[in-house]
């Protein structure tokens, strides 16, 4: 069995610190701190015996390398795929879609089927904005089937992530009031190259 290590300085600080705190009980004394780490000394490194006849070089130590400096911190990227020109006219309400997208009284699949079905429609005749009105998103009770209000809304984003149309979404954002407000979204298209 090895004997106990010791503590190091910092462990051995803490200690004193908690003990300083702590009243005995009746007739007890605080107990004395433990031991600190005592270092083995240092033995050098014996070099390998070289092998009759051969002169071995003296390996060189490996050169340190300077400290590296920190870089100052980089600003946020901004809102993936669209410029300031167009934040703008979504945030003023001046933004028309080409076409509007309904999926109130939908199920999920016949929702899932019609927005797939929209958007095709949509690249065909090169539109840029989606207007895909989907009702107010729900807090999702973790036993729910997805049969309540807010099922498309909740499910939508992922099913245009995972889509034969996702890299052709520019971005998503919601939209103004004046368009359904939460519970609808634009869809940006990027334009055909």
């Amino acid at each position: 069995m090895k004997p106990p290590r010791g503590l190091t300085a910092g462990e051995q600080a803490a200690w004193a610190h908690l003990a300083s705190s702590v009243k005995p009980l009746p007739g007890r004394k605080r107990p004395a701190p433990p031991a600190p780490i005592k270092a083995p000394p240092a033995e050098p490194a014996k070099p390998a015996p070289a092998p009759p006849g051969k002169f071995v070089k003296p390996a060189k130590p490996a050169p340190r390398a300077p400290a590296a400096k920190p870089s100052p911190a980089a600003p946020p990227p901004p809102a993936p795929g669209l410029d300031s020109h167009w934040d703008r006219r979504m945030k003023a309400g001046r933004l028309d879609p080409d076409l509007t997208l309904d999926l109130h009284g939908h199920t999920l699949d016949t929702a899932y089927d019609r927005i797939m079905t929209a958007l095709d429609q949509a690249r065909a005749m090169q539109a840029r904005v989606v207007l895909v009105v989907a009702g107010r998103e729900r807090p999702v009770d973790p036993a729910d089937r997805m049969v309540r209000r807010g099922a498309i809304r909740a499910k939508l984003l992922d099913w245009l992530a995972a889509s034969r149309h996702a890299d052709a979404i520019s971005a998503v954002r919601r939209a103004h009031i004046r368009h359904g407000g939460e519970g609808a979204l634009y869809l940006i298209l990027k334009r055909r190259g």
